[in-house]
Protein backbone atom coordinates (compact mmCIF):
# COMPACT_ATOMS: atom_id res chain seq x y z
CA UNK A 1 0.00 0.00 0.00
CA UNK A 2 1.46 3.36 -1.04
CA UNK A 3 1.89 6.31 1.29
CA UNK A 4 -0.95 8.81 0.76
CA UNK A 5 -0.85 12.63 0.91
CA UNK A 6 -2.39 14.25 3.98
CA UNK A 7 -6.18 14.21 3.57
CA UNK A 8 -8.09 17.46 3.94
CA UNK A 9 -9.92 16.24 7.02
CA UNK A 10 -6.53 15.58 8.66
CA UNK A 11 -5.27 19.13 8.21
CA UNK A 12 -4.62 21.32 11.25
CA UNK A 13 -6.08 24.81 11.05
CA UNK A 14 -3.33 26.39 13.18
CA UNK A 15 -0.63 25.12 10.81
CA UNK A 16 -2.41 26.55 7.77
CA UNK A 17 -2.82 29.87 9.60
CA UNK A 18 0.89 29.93 10.47
CA UNK A 19 1.77 29.24 6.85
CA UNK A 20 -0.56 31.99 5.67
CA UNK A 21 0.84 34.59 8.08
CA UNK A 22 4.39 33.44 7.24
CA UNK A 23 3.76 33.98 3.53
CA UNK A 24 2.55 37.51 4.24
CA UNK A 25 5.63 38.27 6.34
CA UNK A 26 7.95 36.71 3.76
CA UNK A 27 6.38 38.80 0.99
CA UNK A 28 6.74 42.02 2.99
CA UNK A 29 10.45 41.46 3.56
CA UNK A 30 11.10 40.00 0.10
CA UNK A 31 9.47 43.05 -1.45
CA UNK A 32 12.53 45.10 -0.43
CA UNK A 33 14.69 42.83 -2.59
CA UNK A 34 12.13 42.71 -5.39
CA UNK A 35 12.26 46.49 -5.93
CA UNK A 36 15.78 47.44 -4.80
CA UNK A 37 19.33 46.01 -4.47
CA UNK A 38 18.58 45.19 -0.83
CA UNK A 39 21.32 42.54 -0.51
CA UNK A 40 24.08 45.08 -1.11
CA UNK A 41 22.98 48.17 0.83
CA UNK A 42 22.56 49.59 4.31
CA UNK A 43 18.79 50.13 4.22
CA UNK A 44 18.87 52.74 6.99
CA UNK A 45 21.01 55.01 4.80
CA UNK A 46 19.80 53.94 1.33
CA UNK A 47 16.06 54.62 1.50
CA UNK A 48 15.05 58.28 1.67
CA UNK A 49 11.36 58.41 0.69
CA UNK A 50 8.58 59.73 2.96
CA UNK A 51 8.18 57.48 6.02
CA UNK A 52 10.84 55.06 4.72
CA UNK A 53 12.73 55.03 8.02
CA UNK A 54 9.59 54.42 10.04
CA UNK A 55 8.19 51.73 7.73
CA UNK A 56 11.52 49.94 7.42
CA UNK A 57 12.01 50.15 11.20
CA UNK A 58 8.67 48.40 11.70
CA UNK A 59 9.56 45.72 9.13
CA UNK A 60 13.01 45.31 10.62
CA UNK A 61 11.74 44.68 14.15
CA UNK A 62 8.47 42.82 13.59
CA UNK A 63 9.04 40.96 10.31
CA UNK A 64 12.67 40.66 9.19
CA UNK A 65 14.22 37.38 10.37
CA UNK A 66 11.00 36.20 12.03
CA UNK A 67 8.89 34.57 9.33
CA UNK A 68 11.35 32.39 7.42
CA UNK A 69 12.21 30.58 10.72
CA UNK A 70 8.49 30.00 11.32
CA UNK A 71 7.98 28.73 7.78
CA UNK A 72 11.06 26.51 8.13
CA UNK A 73 9.76 25.00 11.37
CA UNK A 74 6.46 24.27 9.65
CA UNK A 75 8.35 22.53 6.84
CA UNK A 76 10.05 20.29 9.40
CA UNK A 77 6.73 19.77 11.17
CA UNK A 78 5.07 18.62 7.96
CA UNK A 79 7.90 16.27 7.01
CA UNK A 80 7.83 14.68 10.47
CA UNK A 81 4.04 14.30 10.28
CA UNK A 82 4.46 12.37 7.03
CA UNK A 83 7.12 10.21 8.68
CA UNK A 84 4.90 9.38 11.67
CA UNK A 85 1.91 8.73 9.44
CA UNK A 86 3.97 6.22 7.43
CA UNK A 87 5.10 4.51 10.64
CA UNK A 88 1.55 4.25 11.97
CA UNK A 89 0.32 2.69 8.72
CA UNK A 90 3.46 0.60 8.27
CA UNK A 91 4.10 2.15 4.88
CA UNK A 92 7.46 2.99 3.27
CA UNK A 93 8.38 6.61 3.88
CA UNK A 94 11.87 7.24 2.52
CA UNK A 95 11.21 6.69 -1.24
CA UNK A 96 8.22 9.05 -1.23
CA UNK A 97 10.02 11.64 0.92
CA UNK A 98 13.05 11.64 -1.36
CA UNK A 99 10.80 12.03 -4.40
CA UNK A 100 8.95 14.95 -2.79
CA UNK A 101 12.21 16.70 -1.93
CA UNK A 102 13.57 16.20 -5.44
CA UNK A 103 10.38 17.71 -6.88
CA UNK A 104 10.73 20.64 -4.47
CA UNK A 105 14.34 21.02 -5.56
CA UNK A 106 13.17 21.17 -9.18
CA UNK A 107 10.67 23.93 -8.37
CA UNK A 108 13.43 25.77 -6.50
CA UNK A 109 15.88 25.59 -9.40
CA UNK A 110 13.28 26.94 -11.84
CA UNK A 111 12.36 29.68 -9.36
CA UNK A 112 15.93 30.72 -8.56
CA UNK A 113 17.27 30.88 -12.10
CA UNK A 114 14.22 31.84 -14.17
CA UNK A 115 12.16 34.02 -11.80
CA UNK A 116 13.91 35.40 -8.69
CA UNK A 117 17.29 34.83 -7.08
CA UNK A 118 15.99 34.93 -3.49
CA UNK A 119 14.64 31.37 -3.64
CA UNK A 120 14.39 29.37 -0.41
CA UNK A 121 13.00 26.13 -1.89
CA UNK A 122 16.43 24.79 -2.91
CA UNK A 123 17.65 25.25 0.65
CA UNK A 124 14.55 23.54 2.05
CA UNK A 125 15.06 20.59 -0.27
CA UNK A 126 18.77 20.23 0.58
CA UNK A 127 18.26 20.61 4.34
CA UNK A 128 15.25 18.30 4.06
CA UNK A 129 17.58 15.49 2.98
CA UNK A 130 19.64 16.08 6.14
CA UNK A 131 16.45 15.99 8.21
CA UNK A 132 15.47 12.62 6.73
CA UNK A 133 18.61 11.15 8.30
CA UNK A 134 17.65 12.62 11.69
CA UNK A 135 13.94 11.82 11.92
CA UNK A 136 14.54 8.64 13.92
CA UNK A 137 15.95 10.74 16.78
CA UNK A 138 13.81 11.49 19.81
CA UNK A 139 12.31 14.98 20.20
CA UNK A 140 14.83 15.79 22.94
CA UNK A 141 17.76 14.84 20.74
CA UNK A 142 16.36 16.79 17.78
CA UNK A 143 16.04 19.89 19.96
CA UNK A 144 19.46 19.54 21.60
CA UNK A 145 21.31 18.80 18.37
CA UNK A 146 19.44 21.52 16.51
CA UNK A 147 20.29 24.06 19.23
CA UNK A 148 23.98 23.10 19.03
CA UNK A 149 24.10 23.27 15.22
CA UNK A 150 22.50 26.71 15.34
CA UNK A 151 24.06 28.33 18.39
CA UNK A 152 27.73 27.34 18.17
CA UNK A 153 28.59 28.67 14.68
CA UNK A 154 26.41 31.77 15.06
CA UNK A 155 27.89 32.60 18.48
CA UNK A 156 31.37 32.23 16.97
CA UNK A 157 30.47 34.52 14.05
CA UNK A 158 28.92 37.05 16.42
CA UNK A 159 32.17 37.17 18.42
CA UNK A 160 34.12 37.83 15.22
CA UNK A 161 31.67 40.58 14.30
CA UNK A 162 32.14 42.41 17.58
CA UNK A 163 35.91 42.29 17.02
CA UNK A 164 35.44 43.55 13.45
CA UNK A 165 33.11 46.35 14.60
CA UNK A 166 35.75 47.59 17.04
CA UNK A 167 38.13 47.94 14.07
CA UNK A 168 35.72 49.23 11.40
CA UNK A 169 32.09 49.98 12.35
CA UNK A 170 31.01 50.91 8.80
CA UNK A 171 28.37 48.74 7.15
CA UNK A 172 29.30 47.42 3.71
CA UNK A 173 27.61 48.75 0.59
CA UNK A 174 28.38 46.97 -2.68
CA UNK A 175 28.49 49.95 -5.05
CA UNK A 176 29.38 47.90 -8.13
CA UNK A 177 26.69 45.30 -7.38
CA UNK A 178 24.12 48.06 -6.81
CA UNK A 179 24.95 49.69 -10.14
CA UNK A 180 24.83 46.33 -11.94
CA UNK A 181 21.39 45.54 -10.47
CA UNK A 182 20.03 48.99 -11.37
CA UNK A 183 21.26 48.54 -14.93
CA UNK A 184 19.98 44.99 -15.49
CA UNK A 185 16.60 44.59 -13.83
CA UNK A 186 14.60 47.66 -14.96
CA UNK A 187 15.90 48.02 -18.52
CA UNK A 188 18.04 45.00 -19.42
CA UNK A 189 17.27 42.16 -21.78
CA UNK A 190 16.16 38.77 -20.47
CA UNK A 191 19.79 37.62 -20.87
CA UNK A 192 21.00 40.60 -18.81
CA UNK A 193 18.46 39.80 -16.10
CA UNK A 194 19.37 36.10 -16.12
CA UNK A 195 23.07 36.97 -15.70
CA UNK A 196 22.36 39.40 -12.86
CA UNK A 197 19.95 36.95 -11.23
CA UNK A 198 22.62 34.24 -11.30
CA UNK A 199 25.19 36.65 -9.84
CA UNK A 200 22.79 37.66 -7.06
CA UNK A 201 22.01 34.01 -6.31
CA UNK A 202 25.73 33.18 -6.07
CA UNK A 203 26.21 36.11 -3.69
CA UNK A 204 24.53 34.13 -0.89
CA UNK A 205 24.79 30.61 -2.31
CA UNK A 206 28.54 30.23 -2.75
CA UNK A 207 30.06 27.31 -0.79
CA UNK A 208 30.66 29.26 2.43
CA UNK A 209 27.34 31.06 2.10
CA UNK A 210 25.48 27.80 1.56
CA UNK A 211 27.08 26.21 4.61
CA UNK A 212 25.84 29.23 6.54
CA UNK A 213 22.32 28.68 5.14
CA UNK A 214 22.34 25.02 6.15
CA UNK A 215 23.42 25.65 9.77
CA UNK A 216 20.75 28.36 9.90
CA UNK A 217 17.80 26.56 8.29
CA UNK A 218 18.36 22.92 9.31
CA UNK A 219 17.95 23.59 13.06
CA UNK A 220 14.55 25.18 12.42
CA UNK A 221 13.48 22.06 10.53
CA UNK A 222 14.69 19.98 13.46
CA UNK A 223 12.74 22.07 15.98
CA UNK A 224 9.63 21.68 13.82
CA UNK A 225 10.15 17.92 13.59
CA UNK A 226 10.59 17.66 17.36
CA UNK A 227 7.36 19.62 17.88
CA UNK A 228 5.53 17.30 15.47
CA UNK A 229 6.78 14.20 17.28
CA UNK A 230 5.18 15.35 20.53
CA UNK A 231 2.13 16.62 18.57
CA UNK A 232 2.62 20.04 20.14
CA UNK A 233 0.09 21.89 18.01
CA UNK A 234 -2.53 19.14 18.02
CA UNK A 235 -2.41 19.06 21.84
CA UNK A 236 -2.39 22.85 22.26
CA UNK A 237 -5.79 22.88 23.94
CA UNK A 238 -4.38 20.92 26.88
CA UNK A 239 -1.78 23.59 27.65
CA UNK A 240 -3.61 26.86 27.05
CA UNK A 241 -1.95 28.76 29.90
CA UNK A 242 1.49 27.52 28.87
CA UNK A 243 0.91 28.79 25.32
CA UNK A 244 -0.07 32.22 26.70
CA UNK A 245 3.10 32.37 28.81
CA UNK A 246 5.22 31.18 25.89
CA UNK A 247 3.75 33.76 23.52
CA UNK A 248 4.29 36.62 25.98
CA UNK A 249 7.77 35.59 27.10
CA UNK A 250 9.15 34.80 23.65
CA UNK A 251 7.74 37.97 22.09
CA UNK A 252 9.06 40.24 24.86
CA UNK A 253 12.58 38.78 24.81
CA UNK A 254 12.66 38.42 21.04
CA UNK A 255 11.45 41.95 20.32
CA UNK A 256 13.96 43.40 22.78
CA UNK A 257 16.76 41.58 20.96
CA UNK A 258 15.36 42.72 17.62
CA UNK A 259 15.34 46.32 18.85
CA UNK A 260 19.00 46.07 19.95
CA UNK A 261 20.38 48.07 16.98
CA UNK A 262 18.01 50.92 17.81
CA UNK A 263 18.38 50.67 21.60
CA UNK A 264 22.15 50.12 21.78
CA UNK A 265 24.12 50.64 18.57
CA UNK A 266 23.09 50.25 14.94
CA UNK A 267 26.14 48.29 13.78
CA UNK A 268 26.26 44.95 11.98
CA UNK A 269 27.04 42.96 15.15
CA UNK A 270 23.84 44.10 16.83
CA UNK A 271 21.95 43.61 13.56
CA UNK A 272 23.23 40.03 13.62
CA UNK A 273 21.83 39.60 17.14
CA UNK A 274 18.60 41.12 15.88
CA UNK A 275 18.06 38.65 13.04
CA UNK A 276 19.84 35.48 14.17
CA UNK A 277 18.84 35.41 17.84
CA UNK A 278 15.90 37.79 18.13
CA UNK A 279 14.20 36.67 14.93
CA UNK A 280 13.66 33.00 15.84
CA UNK A 281 12.37 33.89 19.31
CA UNK A 282 9.81 36.25 17.80
CA UNK A 283 8.93 33.52 15.27
CA UNK A 284 8.17 31.07 18.06
CA UNK A 285 6.21 33.78 19.88
CA UNK A 286 4.14 34.36 16.75
CA UNK A 287 3.59 30.60 16.46
CA UNK A 288 2.29 30.43 20.04
CA UNK A 289 0.05 33.45 19.43
CA UNK A 290 -1.41 31.92 16.26
CA UNK A 291 -2.09 28.64 18.08
CA UNK A 292 -4.03 30.59 20.72
CA UNK A 293 -5.97 32.46 18.02
CA UNK A 294 -6.76 29.21 16.20
CA UNK A 295 -8.23 27.83 19.41
CA UNK A 296 -11.20 30.18 18.92
CA UNK A 297 -13.79 28.98 16.40
CA UNK A 298 -14.84 32.57 15.70
CA UNK A 299 -11.26 33.66 14.97
CA UNK A 300 -10.69 30.62 12.76
CA UNK A 301 -13.69 31.68 10.70
CA UNK A 302 -12.52 35.31 10.48
CA UNK A 303 -9.00 34.28 9.47
CA UNK A 304 -10.00 31.42 7.18
CA UNK A 305 -8.88 33.32 4.03
CA UNK A 306 -5.34 33.46 5.44
CA UNK A 307 -5.51 29.75 6.29
CA UNK A 308 -6.58 29.01 2.72
CA UNK A 309 -3.54 30.88 1.41
CA UNK A 310 -1.49 28.73 3.77
CA UNK A 311 -3.06 25.57 2.33
CA UNK A 312 -1.65 26.45 -1.08
CA UNK A 313 1.72 27.73 0.15
CA UNK A 314 3.80 26.62 -2.84
CA UNK A 315 1.44 28.32 -5.29
CA UNK A 316 1.33 31.44 -3.13
CA UNK A 317 5.11 31.67 -2.66
CA UNK A 318 5.99 31.23 -6.33
CA UNK A 319 3.20 33.48 -7.60
CA UNK A 320 4.45 36.26 -5.32
CA UNK A 321 7.77 36.18 -7.18
CA UNK A 322 6.11 36.01 -10.59
CA UNK A 323 3.85 39.01 -9.89
CA UNK A 324 6.56 41.10 -8.20
CA UNK A 325 9.22 40.53 -10.85
CA UNK A 326 6.68 41.40 -13.55
CA UNK A 327 6.06 44.70 -11.76
CA UNK A 328 9.73 45.57 -11.30
CA UNK A 329 11.67 43.91 -14.13
CA UNK A 330 12.04 45.13 -17.72
CA UNK A 331 9.82 42.40 -19.21
CA UNK A 332 6.98 43.89 -17.18
CA UNK A 333 6.54 47.42 -15.84
CA UNK A 334 10.25 48.01 -15.18
CA UNK A 335 9.79 49.83 -11.86
CA UNK A 336 12.93 48.39 -10.21
CA UNK A 337 14.78 51.07 -8.22
CA UNK A 338 11.89 53.54 -8.52
CA UNK A 339 9.79 52.51 -5.51
CA UNK A 340 10.23 53.59 -1.91
CA UNK A 341 9.68 51.36 1.12
CA UNK A 342 6.16 52.58 1.86
CA UNK A 343 5.00 52.11 -1.73
CA UNK A 344 6.65 48.70 -1.91
CA UNK A 345 4.87 47.68 1.28
CA UNK A 346 1.50 48.75 -0.16
CA UNK A 347 2.26 46.77 -3.31
CA UNK A 348 3.06 43.70 -1.18
CA UNK A 349 -0.21 44.05 0.71
CA UNK A 350 -2.05 44.45 -2.60
CA UNK A 351 -0.47 41.28 -4.00
CA UNK A 352 -1.40 39.37 -0.85
CA UNK A 353 -4.98 40.65 -1.03
CA UNK A 354 -5.22 39.31 -4.59
CA UNK A 355 -3.85 35.98 -3.38
CA UNK A 356 -6.46 35.84 -0.62
CA UNK A 357 -9.20 36.26 -3.21
CA UNK A 358 -7.61 33.74 -5.57
CA UNK A 359 -7.23 31.14 -2.81
CA UNK A 360 -10.86 31.62 -1.75
CA UNK A 361 -12.11 31.14 -5.31
CA UNK A 362 -9.79 28.27 -6.20
CA UNK A 363 -10.39 26.28 -3.03
CA UNK A 364 -14.15 26.70 -3.40
CA UNK A 365 -13.78 24.35 -6.38
CA UNK A 366 -10.63 22.32 -5.70
CA UNK A 367 -9.11 20.77 -2.61
CA UNK A 368 -5.56 22.05 -3.21
CA UNK A 369 -3.68 24.75 -5.07
CA UNK A 370 -2.59 24.31 -8.71
CA UNK A 371 1.11 23.79 -7.93
CA UNK A 372 0.22 21.61 -4.96
CA UNK A 373 -1.82 19.51 -7.38
CA UNK A 374 1.11 19.29 -9.79
CA UNK A 375 3.56 18.41 -7.01
CA UNK A 376 1.31 15.74 -5.50
CA UNK A 377 0.41 14.34 -8.89
CA UNK A 378 4.14 13.98 -9.64
CA UNK A 379 4.62 12.33 -6.23
CA UNK A 380 1.52 10.15 -5.85
CA UNK A 381 -0.15 10.16 -9.26
CA UNK A 382 -3.35 11.36 -7.62
CA UNK A 383 -6.15 13.34 -9.26
CA UNK A 384 -7.10 16.76 -7.99
CA UNK A 385 -9.79 16.52 -5.31
CA UNK A 386 -12.99 18.45 -5.87
CA UNK A 387 -14.60 20.87 -3.51
CA UNK A 388 -16.90 18.29 -1.93
CA UNK A 389 -13.77 16.81 -0.33
CA UNK A 390 -12.30 20.16 0.65
CA UNK A 391 -14.64 20.89 3.58
CA UNK A 392 -13.08 20.38 6.96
Amino acid sequence: MKLQPVALNERIEAIDLMRGFSLLGILLINMLAFHSPFSYIDPYTWFDGPFDTEVFGFIDIFIQGSFYPLFSMLFGYGLAMQYMKAQERQQPFLPVAIKRLLILLGFGILHAFLIWYGDILITYAVTGFFLLALLRLSPAWLLALGAAIYTLPHAFLLGLMFIAVSIDPNIYTGIQEVQSSLAAYPTGTFADIFSQRFSDWMHSNNPSGYLYLIVTILPFLMVGAAAAKVRLIERAGLFHKSWINAAAGLLIIGLLLKAAPLLIDNNYAFRYIQDIFGGPLVAMGYAALIVLIADSRRMRKVLSPIAKVGRMSLTTYLSQSIIATFIFYSYGLGLYGQVDVLTGTWIALGIFAIQLIFAELWLSKYGQGPLEYLSRRMTYGRNLEKSNNSKR
